[in-house]
Formats: structure tokens, C-alpha cells, sequence
């Protein structure tokens, strides 16, 4: 099965924003990642609106023509609104602070099980498609089942940091969470800290991956290749 990349373009607008004005043009950007080979957009706006802004979600949501995935706290009825208002393909649930700099882990679904079966209805009814963040643990995976998620993204910082010491025990959570997630049909996409290093095993030792999400390293990347290049070669690593 063909693993998606969708182009996290937070980056985009935080180097905008750094200066004011529309330099970089975060829509024009979002275009051209789609024309270079991307599959998809993801935004992550936050409440200080510190990199995408919300009015940001409303224009690309005019213009694009690939699955556009917005990521954010459920908890903040604005950002509730923001999903409604412009109906993405996909929405991610995320378990982030306001004040955090980068998300940093998945939801205690157990924990968090009413609320996320109350959320998760909402936007479904809504046709949108929702995926939740979770850790590679297996009974936050059986505990997602009952709530009615369509998806789960498998939060890979902890991969991405063991990758370089011992992939194969660094891979091995993943895998079982992934399989665990399938058996309850459960779709499973990834992201965080996926880069041209660690991605293709990533890809390879998951079964059925659907879709990664990658921004900072990809960014980053493009700084070195230009981003169609970048975008190319993050492409040929889901390739095999």
C-alpha cells in the first residue's frame, strides 16, 4: 500500500511571521509543495497564532486540491469552530498545550474516553475523517477503539531519537501498536521527527501505512535541496 506525505507548512508561516507581511506566501507555498508531489497539507494553528493563523486555514481551504489535515487541541472551542467552518478532509487530535512549543505526546484515551467519543462524533458527523495522537502503547490503542476514531496517528518522537542507537527495538512498539490498530480497523497514519534518515524503515517495518506527516525536518531539508527536490526525495523514501 502507497504511504502518503502531507507537508506540515507551520514552518512556513513561523518564518513569515518573523517579519510580518506575506514573505514568505504561506497558500502560494502550500500550492507549490502540492505541484511539486505532495499528497496532502497539514496546519497546526495554536491559540497565539504564532505560526499558522487561522484566517490561514480559511484561504488554503479555498484553494487546495489535495487532502488538507488540520491538527489541534479540541479543547479550544475556536479551534472547533475553525475545523466546522471549513471542513478539512482529515482532522488530527491533539492532546497540546497552548504554551507548548511542539507537540510531545499522544491522548490518555482511557482516561479521556467520554470526551473523545463526544468530539470525535461531532466532527464525523460533520463528514469530516478524524484521527486521534497516541503513543505506540498498546491499551492506549485499545482504549482509541472505543472512541470512534477513524484513525490513529502514531506519535514517532521516541522512534526518531532510539533510530541511530537500535532501530530494530526502536521500530518494535510501532509495529505492535500498528498491527493492534489494524486488527480493530483502524486506520494508522504517523508523524513527528521523521526525516530522509529514518523514514524509509519507518515505512517499511509498518504495515499498511497510510499517511506521514512531516514538517520541521522536511523545512529544514528544503533550505539545503530547494523544496521540490526535498519534497522528491521524501517521496522516493515511500517509494519501494
Amino acid at each position: 500500500m502507497h504511504t502518503r506525505l502531507s507537508v506540515n507548512i507551520n514552518k512556513i508561516a513561523t518564518l513569515r511571521n518573523s517579519r510580518g507581511g506575506n514573505n514568505p506566501d504561506v497558500v502560494q507555498t502550500a500550492l507549490n509543495c502540492e505541484s511539486f508531489g505532495a499528497e496532502g497539507i497539514t496546519v497546526h494553528p495554536r491559540p497565539d497564532e504564532r505560526h499558522i493563523r487561522y484566517e490561514d486555514v480559511r484561504e488554503l481551504k479555498k484553494v487546495l486540491r489535495t487532502e488538507f489535515n488540520i491538527e489541534g487541541n479540541p479543547k479550544e472551542e475556536k479551534f472547533v469552530q475553525l475545523v466546522l467552518d471549513t471542513l478539512p478532509t482529515q482532522v488530527t487530535l491533539v492532546p497540546d498545550s497552548p504554551n507548548q512549543l511542539t507537540s510531545n505526546h499522544g491522548w490518555d484515551t482511557i482516561k479521556e474516553q467520554s470526551y473523545l467519543q463526544e468530539i470525535i462524533s461531532a466532527f464525523k458527523k460533520a463528514g469530516i475523517r478524524v484521527s486521534i495522537f497516541v503513543d505506540p502503547i498498546e491499551k492506549m490503542i485499545e482504549a482509541a477503539v472505543e472512541t470512534g476514531t477513524e484513525r490513529v496517528e502514531l506519535y514517532t518522537e521516541d522512534f526518531a531519537k532510539r533510530f541511530h542507537q537500535d532501530k530494530q527495538q526502536a521500530i518494535a512498539p510501532y509495529q505492535a501498536s500498528a498491527i493492534l490498530a489494524q486488527n480493530h480497523h483502524l486506520g494508522v497514519n504517523a508523524g513527528h521527527d521523521l526525516d530522509l534518515q529514518n523514514l524509509q524503515f519507518f515505512a517499511k517495518s509498518i504495515p499498511n501505512l497510510l499517511e506521514v506527516s512531516i514538517g520541521h525536518a522536511l523545512i529544514s531539508d528544503a533550505l539545503y535541496y530547494g523544496l521540490e527536490n526535498t519534497i522528491q526525495m521524501y517521496r522516493r523514501k515511500l517509494s519501494f
